[in-house]
């Protein structure tokens, strides 16, 4: 008796209606009743392109909730760790906790070993391992690196805003062209 499976059985999927699995039918469900309501009820106001154009992007979350998988997590499973990671999580700095205070134990008595043999010039006139130079170079790359965040963080942060107005514009554009309110722009424009 043969029977035949799938070769990767992790991928296997049952599928309910039309080769959809229920979750993948159910937001395709939902996505098609909510984008169908607001381009009916945006239609009369704006028409049936800018209807559309408004509802794609309402509507596009909500089927990527169904279809979208990315290493076994859905899609408001990923965006939620993006959110988190672009707006709730903080700048990680390594701090050494593999004996900090010995390694300068170790260069304090390599500096007192090394005056005593009377080559203490090598590390400037008090006789001591400069180590407050290597700890000044790691706050600058904390701080540094703090910096960098910080900037890239706001320039996240203009880039949503600038483009939320955009949108919001564009909505404001046709809505005002729909209901005549650029009827005289336009016709100034073109007569020129």
């Amino acid at each position: 008796m043969v029977i035949e499976i799938n070769k990767d059985i992790d991928r296997y999927q049952e599928s309910v209606a039309m080769g959809l699995t229920a979750k993948q039918l159910i937001f395709s469900i939902a996505s098609v009743v909510i984008g169908g309501g607001l381009v009916y009820l945006l239609y009369p106001f704006i028409g049936l392109t800018g209807a559309a154009y408004v509802a794609i992007p309402v509507v596009a979350p909500i089927a990527l909730g169904g279809f979208y998988s990315y290493n076994g997590m859905s899609f408001y499973e990923v965006m939620g760790k993006k959110f988190h990671y672009m707006f709730g999580n903080r700048a990680l700095t390594y701090v050494s906790t593999e004996g900090e205070p010995a390694i300068k134990a170790y260069e304090l008595e390599q500096a007192n070993a090394l005056k005593a043999k009377g080559k203490g010039k090598m590390f400037g006139a008090s006789g001591k391992a400069d180590v407050s130079v290597s700890d000044e170079i790691d706050t600058d790359k904390k701080k540094n690196s703090q910096a960098e965040f910080e900037a890239s963080k706001k320039k996240m942060m203009r880039m949503l805003i600038i483009c939320m107005i955009f949108i919001v514009l564009l909505v404001g554009v046709a809505v005002a062209y729909k209901l005549g309110y650029l009827a005289p722009l336009i016709s100034y424009v073109t007569k020129k």
